[in-house]
């Protein structure tokens, strides 16, 4: 089902639980080799999606498909090209890093030994772990244990790469070793993740969906939502008597709102506009124009990924 260049698409995918509607009718769209951010607040729908994207459960209804194969008739397939890496992934303590990695590559591959251990060492040396390769999983820290759990579920040379939550209990510096493990998977493989650590999701995705309630509210390229969701706004920030200006911009056909404050001696102005070419073309013109201001500041407003979010999800 899936279009060329999605590596994950989805038309109509639901999932019910008695009278409880999880997902309602998803469709969803992963471009290929992108950094895919799955945002919601808990009890949204992420986790019963990656479980549907995974075949781990059937849907109530709809469609979908990952690298080109059906979640429902191709699911034993598709989890061959398909790493998973759980919220909280659970490993056997005694065993170090290698031996973990040489286990789950045997799930996959039969070929020659050193071949299988050619493979591990790509996979440490991806994840940063070749100096601890051969220390137990129960001496790692965690975020050593979570770049362990990267390096496992990519092991098969996956199409797409499914990560729950990859970096949310780590510090600053293993939310950073993740993230940038992630950007250098995009090379080999799509990657799907949810998160509540909005932070992250701006630096790194390239496209987001924000789900609620089991309802897509959002899926737009990161840039795109960060502009404001199609509502353009000007800020500014002008010394002396801006009373004349004030009343000058208010009254422009492409002016629908203008706020101003004092802030520390200057006014701060955030003026809403209809027309991205004529607030670029005349505002700031006619601000300097009036010559009773001195304009410190000027540009159109960038918005927050947590503003958009919690704007969204609040209904608003």
């Amino acid at each position: 089902m899936a279009s060329q260049g999605f590596a994950i698409e989805t038309r109509g995918l639901t999932k019910r639980f008695g009278s409880f509607e999880a997902l309602k009718a998803l469709d969803l769209q992963v471009p290929a080799h992108s950094i895919f951010g799955f945002l919601g607040p808990n009890g949204a729908g992420k986790s019963t999606t990656i479980k549907l994207l995974l075949g781990l459960i059937r849907p109530s209804g709809g469609s979908g498909a990952v690298s080109g194969l059906d979640i429902v008739r191709d699911s034993v397939r598709l989890r061959r090209k398909v790493g998973y890496l759980a919220q909280e992934p659970r490993f056997y303590d005694h065993m170090t890093a290698r031996e973990t990695l040489r286990f789950a590559a045997r799930l996959f591959y039969t070929g020659p030994a050193d071949l299988i251990e050619s493979r591990v060492e790509e996979s440490l040396e991806l994840t940063g772990l070749a100096e601890k390769a051969d220390r137990p999983v129960k001496g790692l820290s965690g975020g050593e244990r979570q770049r362990l759990g990267i390096a496992q579920a990519q092991i098969n040379r996956p199409d797409v790469l499914i990560l729950d939550e990859p970096a949310a209990a780590l510090d600053p510096l293993g939310r950073r070793d993740v993230l940038a493990i992630m950007e250098r998977l995009r090379e080999q493989s799509t990657v799907f993740y949810s998160t509540h650590i909005l932070d992250d999701v701006q630096r790194v995705s390239d496209t987001v969906a924000i789900l609620n309630r089991g309802d897509l509210i959002a899926q737009a390229p990161i840039e795109q939502l960060l502009g404001g969701n199609g509502q353009a706004v000007y800020c500014l920030r002008v010394k002396g008597d801006d009373t004349e200006a004030r009343r000058l911009v208010s009254g422009q056909p492409w002016v629908t709102e203008l706020k101003a404050e004092p802030v520390n001696g200057h006014s701060r102005w955030t003026v809403t506009v209809t027309s991205d070419q004529a607030a670029e073309e005349l505002l700031l013109p006619m601000v300097l124009n009036t010559g009773t201001v001195h304009v410190v500041e000027f540009g159109r407003k960038k918005y927050n990924l947590e503003e958009i979010f919690v704007n969204m999800v609040g209904g608003n």
